[in-house]
C-alpha cells in the first residue's frame, strides 16, 4: 500500500487544499478562505459564525483574530482537509488608502443628517464667505471641508469645540481619508475661516501648521505629440478645444468661460476676463488656429461661450476630460494627460521657442515669477543650449583674431 503522506504532492491532490490568506476588505483585516469549488466545504463554512461572502473578492472571508485563525483551522482539519495557512504567517502589507472621492450626492446625504441648528450655522458660514468675496470655486471648496467638519462633530455641542478639536479633524477625516496635500492646505485655509467666523473661545486655527507643500515638475507633450494629439482627434469641436487650449494656454475654467466676442480674430488675441485671482488678461490667438476655430464656429454655432453643450447649456470640464482621454489613447501617448498639461506643454515649448521668462508669466496669468519658474526644469532642450560663458569668450576671441584655433588652455589637451 503507497503512503500518501511520505509523497506530499500526491497527498495534497487528494485530500482537498484549503488555502488561509490575508485579506483587507472595507479597510479590515480579513482571513480568505480559498478552495477549489466543493459544496461540503461550502456547506462548512457557512455555517461558520462570522463567516461571509465578498462578491468583489469572490471569497469566502471572516474577520482576522486570533479565535478565527484558531478556529476555522480547526474546523477544516477536523473535516480531514488539508489546510495551508502560511501566508497567514507573513506581516500584511498595510494597504494604501485610496482618497474617497465625495460626490455631490453624498454631500447632500451629510447636510440631511445634520441638526437644524448646525445646518443653520452651515448657511451662516457660507454667507460670510461670500462677504469676505471669495470665488465660487474657493467657496465651494472651503464649504466640503467645513461641512465634513461640522459633520465630524456633529455630537458635540459648539462650546466644547477646541483647537484639538480641529487637530482631531485633520487626523481622523483628512489624514486618514488620504486628501492629497494641497487639499489637506485648502482644508486649513477653510477652517481659519471658520473659527474666525465662529469666534468661540480656544477654538482657534492659528497654531495649526500647514503641511509642506509638494512639488511636482509638470507632464509636458513634446512638440510632436502635440500635433499627433490634435491629429488622431477627428471631432472638430473637440479639436478645436485642445487646439485653443494648447496654442493659448489657456486653463480648463477659462476655456469654459470663455465668450465668443472675447476672441479677436483680426489682431489674433484672445481676452481672458476675471480668471484667477480676479484678473484680466490678452494672450495670443494661433494664426495656423483661426481656420479651424472659423470652422466650428461656422459648423456648430455657439451662442454666446465659445463652447457651449446641448442647447446652449454650460460645457462640463469632465467632457473635456473624456475626449481628451481618448484622443491620447488614439496617439499612444502613455503619459498622464489633462487639459492642464496642454497649458503646461504651451508655457515649456514657449520657453524652448526662446520666449522671454517674463512675458510667459503674463501670458499664462501667475503673480508671482516663482511659479513661471518651473518650466525652466522641463525646457531640457533650451537648458542644453545655454552656454557656458568661458565658452562664449573664447568663440568671441576667435572671431575677433579671425583666427579658427582656440587658445590653449591646456598644455596637453586640447578639444
Amino acid at each position: 500500500m503507497v503512503d500518501f503522506k511520505s509523497h506530499n504532492y500526491l497527498y495534497k491532490a487528494i485530500i482537498m487544499i484549503i488555502r488561509l490568506q490575508p485579506l483587507v476588505h472595507n479597510n479590515t483585516k480579513n482571513i480568505a478562505i480559498r478552495f477549489a469549488y466543493n459544496y461540503e466545504i461550502k456547506s462548512e463554512i457557512e455555517r461558520y459564525d462570522g463567516v461571509k461572502w465578498s462578491k468583489s473578492h469572490s471569497v469566502y472571508y471572516v474577520l482576522d483574530n486570533a479565535k478565527n485563525r484558531q478556529g476555522i483551522f480547526n474546523l477544516l482539519r477536523k473535516k480531514g482537509h488539508y489546510v495551508d495557512y502560511t501566508a497567514l504567517k507573513r506581516p500584511i502589507a498595510k494597504p494604501e488608502r485610496k482618497p474617497k472621492k465625495i460626490l455631490k450626492s453624498t454631500q447632500i446625504k451629510i447636510y440631511k443628517g445634520l441638526s437644524s441648528n448646525k445646518r443653520l450655522l452651515l448657511k451662516n458660514c457660507i454667507g460670510y464667505l461670500k462677504g469676505k468675496r471669495l470665488s465660487e470655486s474657493t467657496i465651494s471648496t472651503y464649504g466640503h471641508f467645513i461641512l465634513r467638519f461640522i459633520d465630524f462633530t456633529k455630537d458635540m455641542p459648539k462650546n466644547e469645540w477646541n483647537s484639538r478639536t480641529l487637530e482631531l479633524f485633520l487626523e481622523k477625516v483628512i489624514a486618514y481619508e488620504n486628501y492629497s496635500i494641497s487639499s489637506h492646505r485648502q482644508c486649513i485655509s477653510a477652517l481659519k475661516y471658520f473659527t474666525a467666523f465662529c469666534n468661540i473661545d480656544g477654538f482657534e486655527s492659528e497654531n495649526i501648521q500647514r503641511p509642506k507643500k509638494s512639488k511636482y515638475l509638470p507632464v509636458v507633450l513634446s512638440k510632436e505629440e502635440i500635433i499627433d494629439l490634435l491629429q488622431v482627434t477627428k471631432n472638430l469641436k473637440h479639436r478645436a478645444i485642445l487646439g485653443l487650449i494648447y496654442s493659448s494656454g489657456l486653463r480648463i475654467g477659462e476655456l469654459l468661460n470663455l465668450r465668443l466676442s472675447d476672441i479677436d480674430l483680426d489682431r489674433n488675441q484672445v481676452f481672458i476676463k476675471q480668471s484667477k485671482g480676479r484678473k484680466d488678461r490678452t494672450v495670443v490667438l494661433s494664426e495656423v488656429l483661426k481656420p479651424l476655430l472659423c470652422n466650428y464656429i461656422n459648423t456648430y454655432r455657439p451662442q454666446i461661450h465659445f463652447v457651449e453643450g446641448q442647447k446652449g447649456s454650460t460645457y462640463s470640464a469632465s467632457s473635456v476630460r473624456s475626449f481628451l482621454k481618448k484622443s491620447c489613447e488614439l496617439a499612444n501617448i502613455k503619459k498622464q494627460v489633462t487639459p492642464h498639461t496642454l497649458r503646461h506643454s504651451f508655457a515649456t515649448h514657449m520657453l524652448e521657442n526662446g520666449v522671454d521668462l517674463r512675458y510667459i508669466q503674463i501670458l499664462l496669468g501667475h503673480s508671482k515669477p516663482e511659479t513661471t519658474m518651473i518650466y525652466t526644469h522641463v525646457a531640457q532642450h533650451s537648458l542644453m543650449e545655454i552656454k557656458s560663458p568661458l565658452d562664449v569668450t573664447v568663440g568671441n576671441l576667435v572671431k575677433k583674431d579671425n583666427n579658427n584655433k582656440k587658445p590653449l588652455l591646456s598644455r596637453k589637451f586640447n578639444h
